[in-house]
């Protein structure tokens, strides 16, 4: 009747779209005529839409996207000269502009009547939960509880309890999160590896083993590639050595769901999972999340728009920022406000609906990541305006699981969590005029941009180079006299963590190689302001810190030589953190971590990113989780919760006592909160 009534509306109001001939027709013609089209419309939907979406699988997202108007636009234009009453006509764009108001009016009465008839949503949720379940082979529901583990990427712990705080006189920034947190969940800090990213942070979450993996992207001296985390051929790598390590498929392997992920966690059910991109399978296609989304026009129509809406918004938000010369920033033009949008709507969309058909069908573990935050807070800032918008639209969802979960078919417990969280400051490029690269090759004695060798950084480093290669500077020369046949190193970055490998020696070069072959590299690193220490492997004490004024400390001792220990600034922990990664086989020569401000909590990152993660230093470390109180307590009182492995045990903790029975009488009697746990904003009523 809506699509009908919405028919009739336009076809008063736009001039190329007529539902009567010209001649004219009875009120009752046209008001057959758009009904009998509404109804064909709606028929060629449900049938033929499916099939479209499937045979667009292959197409890449953003222009799937593109074609959901033309599609639909093609479908209504068919449905009008399937109609036998009337005259039905419309041109070809003028179609495309009707079929989206048709599908939105239709989306918009869906979920008005699913809000003011409870009774009818919890009947409609059944209904498709038992066909699924028969679809399946399914039994009745389990009366044991399934767990929804719901990662709210990049969202740190401190920006998390100040979103859960209510201003005077307001409500807070998440209120579904905060009802969440002031009633049924305790909130945990748990502290990241050095790695502080979603390759290792979700790789030992969901497959109990993130060791060798000592960055984002990291060289690979064997092979001569770069691994980078979210790079489909390398997250595949990645889930095989972690099986192969643990033995163990992962977290998800009984029954379990894995949405938006970078990696399964043994589960067969996944949608927009990157490990399993490149292969075809009945079970593991890469893009089945969107043709189970997408397969509703209303959806995609919706989805579109938002889209559409999502990159005209972040142009706004850049102009903005850019007339008021906000500092820092980066660039955010080119391809940034399309990857915004899919982040923040495409893949919200797909994952949350996926989330939820896993409820419906009664799956015993999920583990879904929504990105966006953490996508707009590396250009924006983990406590930007952009990002503040972000965090309300994230809210929704997670009110919209909580509310599917209280219907489902099986009781739910539904867990967050984040992988780390965001540091702020400029990058180095900006505070100092070069990139890490520009350093390096500048200590090294090599060739480097003319901007660059004109900075102040980069001129002491030449110089430094030169004296200590006994080269001569010449007046007006840029580089070395002659071509350098040196390669020269592989610097790579991973927010503000950089990683320098020398690819024409093979193994891990020590301390004392390199003093000798490159005999300024290592002061210039360690004395220049913006970077805070270094990482090298010494022959003769194993892995040393290096910090300005010639301290250090070997880890395997803990001695420090020198005024002050280089890792002090970073906080407890730290020397932990470097010793285990310097440990890894695929550690590179040289790892070098950005200066940090305790004070302003400030890291320059070696990227273009104003809110950074990575390394150390600041807010990166120290991620999430908000769990049921009828579930153990983390971590003993007085203890911390240290690294993605620990995580992956706690929560396989989780599932284990969901299994049992006598879990479900009443809360742990570990769910007293105590240091670093942390107590509800609001006394349970």
């Amino acid at each position: 009747m809506v699509s009908t009534l919405t028919m009739l509306v336009l076809a008063g109001v736009l001039p190329d779209f007529r539902l009567q001939s010209a001649s004219g027709d009875s009120a009752t013609v046209i008001g057959v005529t758009a009904a009998a089209g509404a109804g064909a419309f709606g028929l060629l939907s449900a049938l033929v839409w499916p099939l479209l979406v499937r045979a667009f699988l292959l197409v890449p997202a953003l222009v799937l996207g593109l074609l959901v108007f033309f599609l639909n636009g093609s479908l209504l234009w068919l449905a009008l000269s399937l109609v036998p009453y009337g005259s039905g006509s419309t041109d070809p764009t003028m179609a495309v502009v009707v079929a989206a108001a048709m599908s939105a009016a239709s989306s918009a009465t869906n979920a008005f009547l699913a809000v003011r008839d409870d009774r009818a949503y919890r009947r409609r949720l059944a209904r498709i939960a038992v066909r699924r379940q028969r679809r399946e082979g399914r039994a009745d529901p389990p009366a044991t509880p399934g767990t929804v583990f719901l990662q709210l990427d990049g969202l740190g712990h401190d920006v998390l309890k100040e979103a859960l705080e209510a201003p005077e006189g307001g409500e807070p920034l998440m209120p579904a999160v905060a009802a969440l947190y002031g009633r049924t969940h305790r909130l945990t800090r748990w502290r990241t590896d050095w790695s502080s990213q979603t390759g290792a942070s979700q790789l030992g979450i969901l497959h109990g083993s993130n060791e060798d993996v000592p960055a984002f992207r990291w060289y690979e001296k064997e092979s001569g590639e770069v691994v980078v985390s979210n790079r489909p051929t390398s997250a595949a790598e990645l889930q095989r050595r972690a099986m192969e390590r643990t033995g163990d498929k992962g977290l998800l392997a009984q029954d379990g769901a894995s949405r938006g992920n970078l990696f399964t966690g043994g589960a067969r059910q996944v949608a927009l999972v990157l490990s399993v991109a490149a292969r075809r399978g009945k079970d593991t296609r890469s893009r089945a999340g969107y043709f189970a989304y997408f397969s509703d026009p209303a959806n995609a129509t919706r989805t579109a728009v938002s889209f559409a809406a999502e990159v005209v918004r972040e142009m706004i938000q850049s102009t903005r920022a850019l007339l008021r010369r906000e500092r820092p920033r980066v660039g955010r033009g080119g391809l940034y406000p399309f990857i915004r949008a899919f982040a923040t709507v495409v893949e919200r969309d797909v994952v949350v609906a996926a989330v939820l058909g896993d409820m419906l069908s009664c799956r015993t573990a999920v583990y879904a990541d929504l990105v966006g935050y953490d996508e707009v807070a590396h250009h924006s800032g983990p406590r930007g305006r952009d990002t503040r918008q972000v965090l309300r639209r994230l809210d929704r969802s997670v009110q919209l699981i909580a509310k599917v979960a209280a219907r489902a078919p099986r009781p739910y417990r539904l867990v967050l969590l984040s992988d780390h969280g965001q540091s702020f400051g400029e990058t180095f490029e900006e505070a100092y005029g070069l990139t890490l690269e520009d350093l390096v090759r500048a200590g090294s004695g090599l060739q480097v941009p003319r901007r660059a060798g004109r900075t102040a950084s980069g001129s002491e480093a030449r110089a430094a180079a030169r004296a200590a290669l006994r080269r001569p500077e010449e007046r007006g020369q840029e580089g070395p006299r002659k071509p350098d046949r040196d390669r020269g190193p592989v610097v790579l970055a991973s927010g503000n963590l950089g990683l320098v490998s020398f690819p024409d020696v093979p193994g891990r070069l020590p301390r004392e190689r390199i003093e000798e072959l490159r005999p300024a590299l290592l002061p210039t690193l360690t004395e220049h302001q913006g970077i805070g220490f270094v990482l090298v492997r010494s022959s003769r004490h194993g892995p040393v810190v290096l910090g300005a004024g010639g301290c250090e400390r070997r880890l395997l001792t803990g001695e420090v030589v020198g005024p002050r220990d280089p890792l002090a600034p970073f906080g407890p922990g730290a020397a932990q953190a470097v010793l285990r990664t310097a440990g890894f086989p695929h550690a590179p020569d040289i790892m070098v971590n950005s200066a940090f401000d305790p004070v302003t909590g400030a890291v320059h990152a070696f990227e273009e990113q104003v809110g950074s993660h990575g390394g150390l230093g600041g807010e990166q470390s120290h991620a999430f989780l908000l769990s049921p109180l009828e579930l153990s307590a983390p971590v003993e009182p007085g203890e911390e919760l240290v690294g993605a492995q620990a995580v992956h045990q706690v929560l396989r903790r989780w599932l284990t006592e969901s299994a049992e029975p006598h879990f479900l009488a009443g809360p742990s009697p570990l769910a007293t909160s105590g240091p670093p746990q942390d107590q509800p904003l609001t006394p349970a009523p």
